[in-house]
């Protein structure tokens, strides 16, 4: 389980985490969406311990990660957005360098096999191709055979048949009781495929959207996190998120949207269960 509490991590004058607060559940795999500059990679990067936030606490596994550093991080896997690897080691060189850093040399084979690398082995790693390089990440991944992982737009540079198989392993390691976060703004190829999806606007976990009509339900989201951020006026639309039993990271959004006002929407995005009901104006 991935525990995260008032995130808060600025560079400059900018504000990237602005109090995200997250909660991520073993046996499932969530999606974190949002836009660019949102923060969701630098969410994956604080809960990786690449980037030290300015506040907030992290929990990876019950071992707080500012506290018990190694503990946490012995559980954690990490795929970043651009994986880089030495370009003169071949591809089994770099999978039995990772292998013996985590003690898992006797799986190099199994994860090369997995990942369709076998006849690759030989190849230095400076002359693979983009989906190549990012199948020798994945295997390097499953090799780790962590608790938790994290994914940092795992799909990119893999053909359609290759993200399919990602989404099945994904599958299927929740299903061992894993801890699966994947940060992404292809949201297409997931619709479906995944247990949860989490919002994230202006360094915030906003709300959930539906695992199935994520495409129709971003903008609808996207739109509601704009309005619930002005400030309401007397005759300005005002949004109002509507808490439920479970908390704001649980449910399907449910927004209560003053009248006049206008949200990208269509039937799949409604049917997969938002609530926009008009509110008379204040007067």
């Amino acid at each position: 389980m991935i525990l995260v509490n008032n995130l808060r991590k600025s560079f400059g004058r900018r504000t990237v985490l602005n109090g995200l607060g997250l909660e991520v559940e073993p046996g499932a795999v969530t999606l974190m969406v949002g836009a660019n500059g949102a923060g969701k990679t630098t969410t994956l990067r604080a809960i990786a311990g690449l980037s030290k936030p300015d506040a907030g606490t992290i929990t990876i596994a019950g071992h707080d990660l500012q506290r018990e550093r190694t503990a946490a991080l012995a559980h954690l896997a990490f795929l970043p957005q651009a994986p880089r690897f030495h370009p003169r080691l071949t591809v089994r060189q770099t999978a039995e360098f990772y292998a013996e850093l985590r003690g898992r040399l006797r799986g190099v084979d199994m994860a090369l096999d997995l990942w369709g690398l076998d006849e690759f082995s030989r190849v230095p790693t400076g002359k693979l191709s983009g989906g190549l390089r990012q199948r020798l990440a994945l295997a390097l991944v499953s090799l780790a055979d962590t608790p938790v992982i994290l994914m940092d737009e795992p799909g990119l540079s893999l053909d359609p048949d290759w993200r399919r198989r990602l989404q099945t392993f994904l599958k299927s390691e929740a299903a061992r009781g894993r801890t699966v976060l994947i940060a992404t703004h292809l949201l297409g190829e997931w619709d479906g495929r995944i247990d949860r999806c989490i919002l994230v606007d202006q360094g915030r976990a906003r709300c959930a959207l539906p695992p199935e009509g994520i495409r129709d339900g971003f903008p609808i989201a996207i739109a509601a996190s704009n309005l619930s951020r002005s400030p309401s006026t007397s005759s300005g639309p005002r949004a109002e998120p509507r808490s439920s039993r479970s908390g704001l990271h649980s449910d399907p959004l449910a927004l209560r949207v003053s009248a006049g006002t206008e949200l990208p929407r269509s039937p799949a995005a409604h049917a997969a269960g938002y609530i926009l009901t008009p509110v008379p104006e204040m007067r």
